[in-house]
Parts: C-alpha cells; structure tokens; sequence
C-alpha cells in the first residue's frame, strides 16, 4: 500500500485532510430518504478481469507486498536502508528485519484468506529472492512461491501477483552508493536514473518478468507490472524518503532533467514486464479464454484546492489540485495506453514511445485519503514549492498554506496523519470510467491504520458502499482488495500503523482476526452488504473515534 500518496510517501508524512466538498447523502448508506433505513447491496460472483463478459462481476480480496511482511531479506534495498549502520546499513528510520515473517509463515496463512471466503490474494514476489545476484538464480527461492501459489490455488483462491512492489535487489541502485560514481556494474547498476545503469535495470526487469510467467503462469493469469509508479519514484527519485534516496523535483533543473527521464526508464520498465509476461504466460489457467490479463496499480487521492488553510475556489489553487491528478491520476496512464509522453509536464504528449503503447489491460484504484494543495505562495502570487507544476501539496508538520482542518475529527487517521473521506473513491472511479471507459478497473488496496476495531468495519462497509455506488453508475470495477492482509512494515511509517485485518503481535507473530476481517468475511460470505451492516457501519456520518483528530492539520 502505499501508504500513500500519494503525498504521504512522498515525505514521508504526508498528507492532509480537508473540508468543503460537502455530505454526498446519494446512496451512502446510513438511513436512507426520509430515515429509511439503506437497502442491501448485492455483489456478483467472481468472473474475468478484463473479458467483456466479466462486467457486473465482483471479487473480494486482500493484499500484501513481500518486503512489507516477509522475514530475513538481506538481499533488497530496503533491508541495507534501514538496517543499523553497526550492520553495513544506513539506518533510515525502522529497521525492516523479520518484517511480519509473512515469507516462512506463507503456507499457514493462506488459511487467513480462507477463512474469509475471499476470492482472491494480491502479493508480491520478491525481487531479490528470486535473484539475489546478477544473473544468479536462486531455485530455492522460486520453489517457495510456486509452493505458495499450489496453496492458493488449491484453496479456491485467485493468485494475482505483482511484479514489482516498491522494491529491489541491491544490485539494481545499492543506497549505500546513491552517487555511483563508478558507474554500472553487477554490484550496482545505479538506479532507473542512471543514463546508461536504466537500460540495463529495464532488461534485467524484462528477464525477470519472463521468468515468473515461465514458471507461474500455467498457474496465474492476472499480473500487475508496477505498483503506485508515481508514488514510488516520488519517494525514492524525488524526495528521498525511500532508497536510493534522491532528491530530484525541488529544482527545475533536476525536475526536467533527472525525474522526468527517470518516470520515462520506468515506464519502459512497465512496458518491459507487460510484454514479456503475454510473451511466456501462454497457458489459460481460469479458462476464461485469456492466457494473461496484465495491468498496474495507481495511487489516487482526492485532492482539494486550498489557500491559506482554507478552501479555495482561486483559479491557480483549482489548477494547482488539477494538475495533482493529472500527474498521480492520469500521466502514466495515459502514457501506457497512448505511447506518447509530456517529457515537459505541460499537460500534452508530445513524445512518442512506442515500446508502450497499448500495455494495460486492467487499472488498480489504490485510494487511502483527501489532501489540500495550493498553487499559491505566501504572498499571495502565484507559486508553489514544486517547480513547473507550480504546486504546493500539504506536508504536515511543515504547513505551507495547502493544509485544511477536518471538519469532522472522527476522520482523521492519527497514524498517518491525514483524512478519510469516503465519497473520494467513488469520485475517482466514476473520473476514470469517462476518460477511459474500455479500461476495467479494480480496486486493488484501500484500507484504513487503526487500532480501534470497529473503525476498520465502517471502513470496509463504506468503501464497497462508494465502489457499488459508482457501479450503479455504470462504472465498470470488478473488485475490491482490502489493505492488508495482517499488520506489516509500513516502509518510512515503521510498524507503527496497524493496516491488517489480522493483528501481528510482533513478539510471537501470531495472527489474530480484527473484527475488519470478521466483517469482510461476513460480506464475501454472503456476497452483499446487509441492511443492518450499513445501518450500523456505513454511511458518511462519524465514524468510531480514535484520538481527538489533532493529529492532523
């Protein structure tokens, strides 16, 4: 996940809520017209993912990303970024170490998934196990996850694997060398913003990718390339909070210069996996007529325009938020579907690529929050401390003008310091549906950091409330992955923020069920939200508190 932002990876505190969209009452949940109580929402069986005759079906699931859960990987980025510098590490924020064991532990918990009905099980398979060398494979390493995946397969459960998930060899850009002034070698290849080490990570990731679906795919038919890439490079490449740690977008130059060819390498790393995945997936394993349905996840927020803590309606604050989502929502996208490029942010593109035209079947919506952003300085002219774009987002505790208090305080999520606001994914749905309206999409993470139980069942019940809302619509999503499975390491947040809908007591790693996990299960069970769920969980109205929500701005 992400956490998220979206802005909030970004720096690694990132964003906040904000007021003045107003209560959207149309189909919420709660009582209905006149106090009516809300009607009972019906959910499709699971069918394809990208096939014609899979709209109007729906599947439940859960996620996980491999360096976020699994134990005693001391071959990928983020094990030297975080590990003590009395290790040979760096030291950035929480060391990642047994993370939640969810590697060795892997058989045990697919029961998990069973034991909520879910369709289907979204994870990750580690880069650096599979490869932890340079062209050096590691058997063993590939035996575990196709262990993993005859589990899932034989318990009923969809694997969909995720290619990469904001994490690497150390090989790919080692932190511990960010300037790499040796260049290329099989030690570090210098990151995706290396001019000569980018290609060469591109190809490696193509190799990669052929693999998996070379020995996966008589098995697995639905694939993510990338996860969140804009989020992922923007904490890596721009601000640094994620390794390599490069900190490119706060000058023109290195915005222009350094970022944009970097977003450029891993749009072509994307397009890589895409092709060599339908080139070696050649096996229908749900004979649903399709061998493999390849697409990416997205990071997405509903972001507001704001001045001087407070709503705004000023045309450079409503065009600061605008090209907010034009660089989080629609770049890449477009881009993948198009094969052209805006290399210079000015929202045309302008640049042919041809290697990626036409390389996503399927889009993953990962939604967490509602966020300010300014297009004005403190003087009052235009501006933003993001160059070019002319933005300024808002970065708690550092306040630039772009942070706006929550109304209702029972939103804030104190662990991550920003707003929940539920009509949000509805509104990015029903976006994307009319910019791309041939392109299925799915839910892939949403989910809420608490350690109040029953904050996570309103969550669930309302994100499927706006998800069935915007189906009413005639959008075509086709399911919903709760964020996560069970508690993990929430990258530059530590473990601090509990996701799971199973609780890991990280002295033992014992999981235990949230009463999330209880009432997804109850909805997958039943294939339906009931009139007493929404009556007790949905709606738009407080939510269970937790903290007096001055925990964010």
């Amino acid at each position: 996940m992400t956490r998220r932002l979206s802005f909030v990876l970004l720096a690694s505190a990132l964003v906040a809520g904000q007021v003045g969209c107003g209560d959207d009452s149309s189909g919420a949940g709660g009582a209905g017209a006149g106090g009516a109580p809300p009607a009972a929402i019906a959910f499709g069986p699971m069918a394809s993912l990208v096939a014609p005759g899979g709209k109007g079906s729906f599947r439940f699931g859960a996620a996980s990303a491999a360096t976020q859960i699994e134990d005693a990987n001391d071959r990928t980025d983020w094990w030297f970024w975080t590990a003590p510098e009395s290790d040979g590490g760096l030291g950035r924020g929480t060391f990642v170490g047994e993370a939640s064991r969810g590697y060795s532990l892997a058989l045990e918990d697919v029961a998990l998934l069973t034991a909520m009905h879910l369709d289907s099980y979204r994870f990750s398979i580690e880069w650096s196990r599979i490869e932890p060398q340079r062209d050096v494979i590691d058997e063993e390493a590939l035996a575990h996850y196709g262990a993993l995946i005859d589990a899932l397969v034989a318990a009923g459960v969809r694997p969909m694997i995720t290619v990469h998930h904001f994490s690497n060899p150390v090989w790919v850009s080692d932190p511990r060398d960010p300037d790499c002034a040796a260049g290329p070698s099989d030690e570090n290849l210098c990151g995706f913003d290396h001019p000569e080490g980018g290609s060469l990570i591109v190809e490696e990731m193509r190799e990669h990718a052929a693999l998996l679906a070379e020995r996966f795919g008589d098995r697995v038919d639905e694939w993510g390339t990338v996860n969140e890439p804009v989020n992922y490079l923007l904490a890596g490449y721009g601000l640094g909070s994620f390794p390599p740690g490069k900190q490119e977008i706060l000058s023109e130059e290195g915005l222009l210069q350094r970022f944009v060819p970097t977003v450029r390498t891993f749009l072509r790393l994307h397009a890589a996996a895409y092709r060599a995945i339908k080139e070696n997936d050649l096996v229908d394993a749900d004979g649903d007529g399709s061998a493999s349905d390849v697409g990416f996840t997205l990071s997405v927020g509903s972001f507001a325009p704001a001045q001087a803590n407070a709503p705004s309606d000023a045309p450079q604050d409503r065009e600061a938020a605008a090209r907010v989502e034009y660089v989080y929502h629609h770049l890449f996208v477009e881009a993948a579907r198009q094969g052209r490029f805006d290399a210079d942010l000015d929202g045309t593109l302008e640049e042919d690529l041809p290697e990626v035209r036409g390389t996503v079947d399927w889009l993953g919506v990962q939604y967490y929050f509602r966020a300010g952003v300014t297009g004005t300085l403190a003087s009052g002219a235009p501006g933003g401390i993001i160059p070019v774009l002319n933005i300024t987002p808002c970065f708690p505790p550092i306040d630039f003008g772009a942070c706006l208090p929550i109304e209702d305080p029972t939103k804030c999520v104190p662990a991550m310091r920003y707003e929940y606001y539920e009509p949000g994914i509805h509104d990015v749905l029903v976006d994307f549906s009319r910019r791309w309206p041939d392109l299925p999409l799915l839910v892939s993470e949403s989910g809420i950091a608490t350690e109040v139980e029953r904050r996570r069942s309103e969550h669930v019940v309302r994100s499927l409330e706006q998800i069935a809302r915007a189906r009413d619509e005639g959008v075509d999503v086709r399911g919903y992955y709760h964020w996560s499975l069970f508690d993990n390491f929430e990258w530059a947040e530590g473990f601090g923020p509990r996701f799971g809908l199973y609780q890991v007591d990280y002295a033992t790693y014992a999981r235990s069920a949230t009463e999330g996990a209880t009432t997804l299960g109850d909805v997958a069970r039943e294939r339906a939200l009931t009139v007493a769920q929404r009556s007790e969980l949905g709606g738009l109205g407080p939510m269970a508190p937790e903290g007096d929500g001055s925990e964010c701005p």
